[in-house]
């Protein structure tokens, strides 16, 4: 059993804290919370109380606590300590290594490794002083985390969403050298994210709504298991999972040439959506319109990289490939796998508001059957098609 010194930053992320302790629990770890006065505006000290069965630390100037340097005992009883969420304000406050409360001045007196998981509006989180004081804090040894991206609570749209709690878990079970057991070290798997683009002339091209979000979250939790990850990913803004090796491509054709570069693999999680068609033409210059005589646009098929990987000789022991349906989901995905010849097919639902979000419904297709997931976010779809596919392998 490891120990967790959890410091719960101010902000409207402070709610999933509960999460994550609930997580670390579950996992068997102590959990001893310091509560700031920023988080105890969303969260309960009672809460992280029940959640963690231990006392929750809210300030420097408890009497008992103190007369013992409880400050002291706390920062080095730990194991590892996470800041989550981390504010931009508690990030600049560790970078300049003040220590006005609690929070930060055990973090000064820590001799543990630190985590940080930030949370903050997009523009805070670009801002060239947080920039700078996230430079300093990896600088000075903190591993801070890349923040998500996506909508916000004040209504934007970008980097600075808390990381899913099952991510920061993943994280911290990697800091504390007990990533569990690597049920899949000595695996090799490629997996491919994101959308293709199909250029149409200098300007145009042909695209689709994918975030590349559920690829990725599926690539760091196969490297958490100990695999050796290739992800082959198209055109996206997303941070590469720690011990994952990454190729970034553009179109359809790219995007093949490189998965089967790749071979020999034990499993390939064909997950991106690419294109189904290319200009058979590229326009050297941008195409103008004309009513009278509209610039033809000639299509041709792509490259299908699914089907044709099945059919080659060093086809992955394990083949696995995605759905993306807005009707008739299950039918339509049981017919593309018997029609590709993957060994599993993952059926998207995506009717709705789906693609680019951070949760997936999904349904995961083979021989034994169809196992059906209701709304789960991305990170737990992902972890549990790990899992799965470590109980293949």
């Amino acid at each position: 059993m490891s120990r967790i010194l959890l410091i719960v930053g101010g902000g409207i992320a402070a709610y999933k804290a509960c999460e994550l302790v609930r997580g670390l629990r579950g996992h068997g770890h102590d959990v001893r919370c310091v509560l700031t006065d920023g988080g105890a505006h969303f969260v309960t000290a009672m809460t992280l109380a029940a959640l963690s069965e231990n006392k929750v630390h809210t300030t420097l100037w408890d009497l008992k606590d103190e007369a013992e340097m409880g400050h002291i005992r706390l920062s080095r009883e730990a194991d590892l300590v996470v800041v989550a969420p981390a504010t931009a304000d508690l990030m600049a406050r560790m970078a300049a290594g003040v220590a006005d409360d609690l929070a930060t001045t055990l973090l000064l007196a820590t001799d543990k490794p630190v985590l940080v998981a930030p949370a903050m509006n997009v523009r805070m989180w670009h801002h060239p002083a947080t920039r700078r004081n996230v430079a300093q804090l990896r600088a000075d040894g903190l591993d801070v985390m890349e923040p998500d991206a996506g909508a916000m609570a004040c209504g934007e749209f970008g980097a600075g969403r808390f990381p899913e709690p099952v991510v920061i878990l993943e994280r911290i079970e990697r800091a504390l050298g007990t990533t569990a057991r690597k049920r899949l070290s000595g695996r090799h798997i490629i997996v491919t994210a994101g959308p293709t683009h199909e250029p149409i002339d200098p300007v145009r091209y042909i695209a689709n709504r994918s975030s590349g979000k559920q690829g990725f979250a599926i690539a760091g939790a196969l490297a958490t298991l100990g695999a050796r990850v290739t992800l082959v990913t198209g055109p996206v803004d997303l941070a590469t999972p720690a011990n994952v090796e990454r190729y970034d491509v553009e179109t359809a054709r790219e995007m093949s040439e490189t998965v089967f570069a790749a071979l020999p693999a034990d499993a390939a999680v064909m997950v991106a959506a690419v294109a189904d068609w290319r200009a058979a033409d590229i326009a050297v210059q941008k195409l103008k319109k004309n009513d009278a005589d509209p610039a033809p646009l000639r299509l041709e098929r792509n490259i299908d990289i699914l089907a044709t990987l099945a059919r080659d000789p060093r086809r992955p022991r394990l083949l696995v490939g995605f759905a993306a349906e807005t009707e008739q989901v299950v039918d339509h995905a049981i017919a593309k796998r018997l029609r590709k010849g993957a060994d599993w097919i993952v059926a998207n639902d995506v009717s709705g508001d789906v693609m680019g979000g951070d949760a997936n419904r999904v349904h995961l297709i083979s021989d034994a059957g169809v196992e059906s997931w209701e709304s789960l976010p991305k990170s737990e779809v992902a972890q549990r098609l790990a899992d799965r596919i470590a109980d293949e392998l």
